[in-house]
């Protein structure tokens, strides 16, 4: 594997346990125009899908669908963000390795990611943020990682994906990315890790062994 340069996450479900967050906010909209609130199904549904989509999803066999998305984009999230749990160690990764790699997220969150990462205090440490606002096609298409390889200018496999669902494997195997299954051991991927601290170690080593490469061909 060559030298990391970019370490590239998901937000839902790796950076934040969010999960409570989303049912609140869809069921909202349901209440909104008199529906009930969602099933399991759909709640594993909106946990892993765009905004639209989980729209059009929960609102399907309704005429409620055209409101319902345009009262989703003019809803402000901010109350919803309390109801979200930041993953425990993501402060203390992101700073040990700021600086060190490219930082990046590449979510299937629309206009709620930005107030999400400046609530939390983390908007600082990413050099670039793409959500399914910034691209044509949306996770599990490749689009959002490959805009990201564009901006750090770096081939797929300088690069390592943190996801913890079937779209964020889709999406980096697309990609060609080297990919980081957190808290899945039910999804194939290069690496598994239930501790987001873990991902320092496997950069490090990255890190010692391509140093040592270096100094070999010196020799």
């Amino acid at each position: 594997m060559k030298k990391i340069s970019a370490l590239i996450f998901d937000c839902d479900g790796v950076m934040f346990d969010s999960r409570q967050a989303n049912i609140n906010f869809y069921n909202q909209l349901l209440f909104r125009f008199g529906l009930r609130p969602m099933d399991p199904e759909k709640e594993e549904f909106v946990h892993m899908h765009t905004a639209a989509e989980s729209v059009r999803r929960i609102f399907a066999q309704t005429p409620y669908e055209a409101q319902a998305q345009k009262y989703r984009m003019d809803t402000d999230y901010t109350p919803f963000i309390k109801d979200m749990i930041l993953e425990s160690g993501l402060k203390e990764l992101l700073k040990m390795l700021w600086h060190r790699v490219g930082l990046a997220v590449a979510t299937n969150r629309s206009n709620t990611i930005g107030d999400v990462l400046e609530v939390n205090g983390l908007s600082k440490y990413f050099d670039i943020v793409v959500s399914s606002l910034d691209v044509q096609n949306p996770k599990p298409h490749p689009e959002s990682l490959s805009k990201i390889l564009h901006f750090f200018e770096i081939a797929p496999d300088e690069a390592i994906y943190v996801g913890d669902s079937l779209v964020d494997y889709k999406t980096a195997r697309a990609a060609g990315i080297p990919f980081i299954s957190y808290k899945n051991k039910a999804l194939t991927a290069d690496y598994h890790f239930d501790r987001l601290m873990d991902i320092a170690g496997l950069i490090d080593s990255n890190f010692n062994n391509t140093r040592l490469q270096g100094d070999s061909s010196i020799d």
